[in-house]
């Protein structure tokens, strides 16, 4: 009991105003460039729509089970990732082993911060080229190197962690759940904007085609399956960390598994909307479906050259993607702010500061692809898939169904159903293992 009410005085940084608060500060943590950048090529490797039906397929799993979970541990230890761990593994008595397990989620958020600000300063050069015409009046790939190379966009790398450290000193309902409210919003209006332009491009009709129409061979490849797993899984954010902070500043009378739910609903029409207002202009315009991450900085500003008032689209679709990552970013902070507020002992600004700094003093080295590129795939393919397993075994083995039930169960008008706890234990649990290995076969699925 006095761990419980430690931990509960712990929680210094408040609470989201409402369930409706909490479901768009964590759609916007699941919502990022993995839905924008990774997505689209991954149906165009994969089959087109017959991608979708698996993907779906393991979006409802990680999202009924996965998110959940992670929510649930966060509200019940009122902490975040290294007091979660703790409070897990203090029911077996073994505390200290929780904390120590905790830190390979935590870097994993660090890390994949790290990379993340870096992209997001090419996504804000790229936006200031688009607003002044730059980018559509030179060669797109051109552009991008010069973005992409060794301290080749400082100024828009610092200018993305000073404002997501700004937005982290207001705290969690003046700071994360406020912004989120404003960005999320914008990046799906700006979407569907986007989304109903290309649709009257020339040839765009085939792009729909070719997401809607399914190749079912490509259901009998084994690869669509597990990339279909990756992208669901690595696309919600269930890294056992970022979603068990917010779920600390959940409140009592909120229905986990619904917000998990929506969250992954929210997150999938996020990445369908993407598709659209991507696949149908790349189709239009005769551009490589399958360029991989390079879609979205090369492929793309070609695309904007060639249409119809390209500048204006190009401006809104990166300040699309900046919302996107920003918001992403928000929790990749806020996971290590936290914890290293609480473990610490430090105060809010600066544990704060002290995350931007680490952020911003890695990131100013790997600026230039190559060296962001191999950060991430370590990051990506080890250190989250680690975290990943360590916190379903620590939610669903070490704390046990029963407690963790206990907390899913609060706030609903319904208990949890017994298939809740097998599929969790059953299918959930050794699929995060599944995709941990697979990570490593592949060389990344996320």
């Amino acid at each position: 009991m006095k761990m419980r009410e430690k931990q509960i005085e712990g929680n210094r940084n408040g609470t989201f105003s409402s369930s409706l608060g909490f479901v768009i500060a964590c759609v916007g943590s699941a919502v990022g460039l993995g839905n924008i950048w990774m997505f689209p090529y991954r149906v165009g490797q994969y089959g087109g729509a017959a991608f979708l039906i698996p993907y779906l397929l393991f979006t409802l799993l990680f999202g009924w089970v996965g998110l959940s979970g992670e929510f649930a541990i966060g509200r019940l230890a009122r902490t975040g990732t290294i007091g979660s761990y703790a409070y897990c593994f203090a029911s077996r008595g073994r505390k200290k082993l929780g904390a120590a397990l905790s830190w390979i989620p935590l870097l994993g958020s660090l890390g994949i911060a790290i990379g993340y600000a870096v992209i997001l300063g090419w996504v804000l050069r790229s936006l200031a080229g688009s607003a002044t015409g730059e980018l559509l009046a030179t060669d797109a790939e051109s552009f991008f190197h010069q973005a992409s190379g060794s301290f080749g966009s400082v100024p828009w790398h610092v200018a993305i962690v000073v404002l997501v450290g700004l937005v982290l000193m207001f705290g969690v309902t003046k700071g994360i759940e406020k912004v989120s409210k404003v960005l999320m919003p914008l990046f799906f209006v700006l979407f569907l904007i986007l989304a109903v332009w290309v649709a009257f491009l020339p040839g765009a009709a085939e792009g729909y085609k070719f997401l809607f129409i399914p190749e079912w061979k490509a259901l009998l490849r084994v690869d669509t399956w597990v990339m279909a797993m990756g992208q669901a899984f690595f696309s919600l954010s269930i890294t056992g960390s970022g979603m068990i902070v917010y779920g600390a500043y959940l409140e009592k009378d909120a229905d986990i598994p619904r917000a998990s739910l929506r969250t992954a609903l929210f997150d999938t029409l996020a990445a369908l909307l993407s598709g659209l207002a991507i696949m149908p202009a790349v189709f239009a315009f005769g551009v490589d479906i399958t360029r991989g991450p390079s879609l979205m900085f090369i492929a793309l500003p070609t695309v904007f050259q060639r249409m119809p008032f390209g500048r204006a689209f190009a401006v809104f679709f990166f300040i699309s993607v900046a919302f996107a990552g920003i918001t992403s970013l928000i929790n990749m902070f806020e996971a290590v702010t936290e914890s290293w507020q609480n473990h610490f002992g430090l105060g809010r600004k600066t544990a704060v500061l002290i995350c931007s700094a680490i952020t911003l003093a890695a990131g100013l080295f790997l600026e230039a692809e190559p060296s962001v590129g191999s950060w991430l795939d370590f990051i990506t393919i080890v250190v989250v898939p680690i975290g990943a397993v360590l916190g379903a075994v620590s939610i669903y083995y070490v704390l046990g169904w029963d407690k963790i039930r206990k907390e899913l169960d609060t706030g609903r008008k319904k208990p949890v159903s017994r298939a809740f706890g097998q599929t969790a234990k059953f299918i959930y649990v050794p699929l995060t293992v599944l995709i941990l290995i697979l990570g490593f076969v592949y060389k990344g699925i996320g």
